[in-house]
């Protein structure tokens, strides 16, 4: 039976392990997008992802898809790209406008799980310093990027866009190399696609994910606006 989440509270997600098999991770309904809960909820391994008309769905799947900082996976071509440096990566300079080209249309699905109450939730927590922008930009113009949420030494990777050609592997190989150089040791990308996967994203088990969280999650973070030092070599 489903857990169904009080909105006048902020009470304790039930354990992953009472998540349900079909539909793969689900866990809880209701509740709301509070930054209390939301941190609440990244803290255990969970995540909201419903669409428009549902009410708030809580999930933690398993398998889950994750990275690890160190088994990154860079294509040739993505390489060359990367070297030729006709791109800026800036970080937290335009967070609602990336969530907003995030919910854009995209051709291999219909309508967005990124509603304009997601939208405000994490607009809060990036106020507060937790969620952050990763923005590639040509002339001078958002181009891709991606957005997430920081905690302890765990990132917690939510949606990512491009506009032009592989514009949002630019912009996640340098968090990757980022947060690598900040001890960040686990990513989380939620489900598996082909395209983590062919960044080097891999699934493991739902306990080991929780169990490397424990440990990552308590570790001193670094909230706040973001500022990478870090630069692709030429």
């Amino acid at each position: 039976m489903i857990h169904w989440l009080a909105t006048d509270q902020v009470e304790n997600f039930p354990p992953l392990s009472t998540a349900l098999l079909e539909p793969n991770g689900l866990l809880a309904v209701g509740g709301d997008l509070s930054p209390q809960r939301l941190i609440s909820a990244y803290r255990s391994g969970i995540f909201p992802w419903f669409n428009d008309e549902d009410p708030i769905l809580w999930w933690s799947p398993d398998p889950r898809m994750v990275l690890f900082p160190s088994e990154l996976s860079i294509s040739r071509s993505l390489h060359k790209l990367l070297k030729k440096h006709h791109y800026e990566v800036r970080t937290d300079a335009s967070f609602r406008e990336v969530m907003q080209a995030c919910a854009g249309p995209r051709k291999t699905q219909a309508g967005t799980w990124i509603t304009n109450e997601m939208i405000d939730a994490y607009t809060t927590l990036h106020q507060m310093g937790v969620a952050h922008s990763v923005e590639t930009w040509m002339n001078g113009v958002l181009v891709g990027g991606l957005y997430g949420v920081a905690l302890g030494k765990m990132f917690y990777g939510e949606s990512m866009f491009s506009r032009v050609s592989d514009a949002s592997k630019i912009a996640f190989v340098h968090l990757v190399k980022q947060l690598e150089i900040w001890g960040f040791e686990m990513i989380d990308c939620q489900m598996k696609t082909q395209h983590l996967a062919s960044l080097g994203a891999r699934e493991i088990s739902r306990n080991e994910f929780a169990l490397r969280l424990s440990k990552l999650i308590d570790i001193s973070d670094r909230s706040g606006t973001w500022h990478f030092d870090y630069t692709y070599p030429s």
